[in-house]
């Protein structure tokens, strides 16, 4: 029991005046070091990650969505005690390729990477060839409304042997050339590409 924490504040519920952050906190208490998986949506700071951090290095997923309390430093100090990751999900976030190395050099399970970004990142390939450097060993990568070149995608195509599903809705700056999507069809189970119209 308590292996999995997925508490969403509705966002009317903010104006009460209840400390989400204590019951986040209590319910890590009772999963006594059993925690494997936590959602923050709407909710969340570097204290309360780092707390969960320090009590549950069995965790294997996390995912971080619609809040900006939680920093950049906060998740990288965090995913240092968390090497058992399998899973890292971001949304709505600008996320930048140091984040995504420390990720990738903490974390040798890594098998899924998701960054969803609510605003389209131009020019994203830095953070495309940092996760085809650094987490060779993904199978499930989205990238939805990353600005990827054609560089960054075959970068990731070639250091990432695992790949089984691709989700690249949103990323308009991918080309996908003749040889490399017949290779792509090849070895990749499941792709989605950016959709134009």
């Amino acid at each position: 029991m308590w292996h999995k924490i997925d508490l969403r504040i509705p966002r009317n519920f903010k104006a009460l005046h209840y400390d989400f952050e204590a019951m986040y906190r209590y319910a890590v208490d009772i999963s006594r070091g059993g925690l494997l998986e936590i959602n923050f949506v709407d909710i969340g700071s570097d204290s309360l990650l780092t707390y969960i951090a320090n009590r549950s290095s069995h965790l294997r997923r996390l995912r971080v969505s619609d809040f900006l309390g939680i920093t950049r430093i906060g998740i990288f100090e965090a995913v240092e005690k968390l090497p058992l990751l399998e899973e890292v999900e971001f949304s709505f976030w600008c996320i930048r390729e140091e984040l995504i190395k420390g990720i990738g050099q903490s974390c040798p399970n890594l098998r899924t990477l998701k960054l969803n970004s609510k605003f389209y990142m131009k020019s994203a390939d830095k953070v495309a060839l940092t996760i085809a450097e650094t987490m060779p060993g993904l199978c499930h990568l989205q990238l939805f409304g990353n600005g990827l070149s054609y560089t960054g995608l075959k970068a990731i195509f070639h250091n990432c042997p695992n790949l089984e599903h691709l989700d690249l809705r949103h990323c308009f700056d991918v080309n996908f050339v003749e040889d490399l999507e017949k290779r792509f069809s090849e070895r990749i189970k499941v792709v989605r590409r950016a959709n134009f119209f």
